[in-house]
């Protein structure tokens, strides 16, 4: 006789836990001493600890006085560039570039990448982060890394038009491989550099393959203020005309960073016919001294998600969604000039559900339901540094951090297990990317893979 669902041992029983749900208007609240049943990869249901007290599972975790979250998306990095951190200081976007990433990154190998990619998955799974959107080179091994550590990826394989059409076919290539890898843990994107780097012939091509392969676009956008006014006195149009004119709009597309959108663009944007959004890494932008950030309000009122995102570590120092989130929310309610926005429950909102649609994966991730997949984060508030607790989703949003994740779980598989990673050795990580650093840092050869002028 087949036993009935409820009676079938489920692969993993979560109690004791406070649960942030949304309701059916998206808004963000919270069920205690609540319970998270998992089969099949999936969340099965959302109950009490009192009702899943006899349910036989392969696995339990008592998660008393811990907060169940959807797994955090990082919606714009470079996974790689981990193995930059710190190597570019202090510097303008134009120096930045030139003068050290560009020279760097054209001594990369795919092994460099794979290692890169690595450390990062590592730092992201104990940060909470379960899915991340990559856009850079060598990204099979990229691919190869989200197959075995077990986190979720949306990538793409990066290009410039100075590649010649190899560089687009390569990242088309590449998409189709890998669309659905890992278990459908990996979905695939073409990845067009940026507007500055691409030209209108290779984007309108872009547009053309995506539509044609059913394929989003994921790119670099209106990056800064200083980009959108140099083209408008260059070309007479912004960098989100291009996308416009060339067809990317008329395709799902994630613009990164947005932080030169203008006034102007907003209608364009608002009339996109395909599926946009945007993500922001607030972090970056400040340490550039860019003079804008993302116009999240203006976004949110047309109807545009605004993901978080860190970027990659060369500028951010870190893949902390966590700290993005904290830093969305202040950075708004100054650039508004209003502490009503955005609120803690907004911020997690960001960082759940628009998140996860900001990437297209708005149907399976980013909350936690039954049918939902069962990407879930358990984060400890017994620190001094979270108590008392008035405010849950405040305390989460401006107190909790990073390293208050206890266990990181993608797909029913648990990754990190109080604070103890299960599918990375980071010391052997660490000491094989070490040996190639000084091979990969030479800037002796005085080349650059592409030169930044917007």
């Amino acid at each position: 006789m087949t036993p009935s669902p409820a009676e079938a041992p489920a692969d993993l029983v979560i109690t004791g836990c406070t649960v942030l749900l949304h309701d059916d208007q998206e808004r963000i609240g919270f069920a205690e001493n609540a319970a998270i049943v998992v089969h099949g990869g999936v969340v099965e249901a959302v109950t009490t600890a009192a009702a899943v007290r006899d349910r036989p599972a392969v696995e339990r975790l008592d998660a008393a006085g811990q907060v169940a979250l959807p797994g955090l998306v990082n919606c714009h990095t470079h996974a790689p560039m981990v193995a930059l951190r710190g190597v570019a200081e202090d510097l303008p976007t134009e120096e930045w570039f030139n003068d050290v990433v560009w020279p760097v990154e054209s001594n990369l190998t795919e092994k460099d990448v794979e290692l890169g990619a690595r450390l990062a998955c590592a730092e992201m799974i104990r940060g909470g982060v379960t899915c991340f959107a990559d856009h850079y080179f060598s990204m099979d091994a990229v691919a190869g890394v989200v197959e075995e550590c077990g986190i979720r990826a949306h990538l793409g394989e990066a290009y410039f038009s100075s590649q010649g059409p190899q560089g687009r076919e390569k990242s088309l290539e590449f998409a189709l491989r890998q669309r659905g890898a890992a278990g459908g843990r990996i979905t695939t994107t073409l990845a067009p550099h940026a507007p500055y780097t691409v030209d209108d012939a290779d984007l309108a091509a872009t547009a053309e393959l995506a539509a044609e392969h059913g394929l989003p676009v994921h790119l670099h956008a209106s990056e800064n203020r200083d980009q959108a006014e140099t083209s408008l006195a260059r070309h007479g149009v912004t960098p989100i005309d291009v996308l416009q004119r060339t067809g990317i709009l008329d395709v799902d597309v994630l613009i990164a960073h947005g932080t030169g959108i203008l006034d102007r663009d907003l209608p364009v944007l608002r009339n996109a016919s395909g599926r946009t959004a945007v993500a922001t890494a607030p972090r970056g932008y400040l340490k550039f001294a860019w003079p804008t950030t993302t116009p999240v309000r203006a976004l949110h009122d047309i109807g545009i998600p605004v993901g978080l995102a860190t970027d990659g570590a060369a500028s951010n120092n870190s893949l902390d969604v966590w700290e993005s989130m904290a830093l969305t929310a202040l950075l708004q309610k100054s650039t508004t000039g209003d502490p009503r926005w955005l609120t803690a429950r907004q911020a997690l909102h960001h960082a759940t559900l628009q998140s996860a649609r900001a990437i297209g994966l708005g149907d399976t991730l980013g909350t936690l339901a039954p049918g939902r997949r069962a990407d879930i984060i358990l984060v400890d508030l017994t620190g001094p540094h979270t108590q008392p607790v008035h405010d849950l989703a405040a305390t989460l949003v401006h107190s909790a951090r990073s390293s208050d994740v206890r266990t990181t779980i993608v797909d029913g598989r648990i990754l990190m297990r109080d604070r103890e990673l299960l599918t990375i050795d980071v010391p052997a990580v660490v000491r094989e990317l070490g040996e190639r650093l000084p091979a990969l840092l030479d800037r002796g050869h005085g080349g650059r893979i592409q030169e930044y002028d917007t």
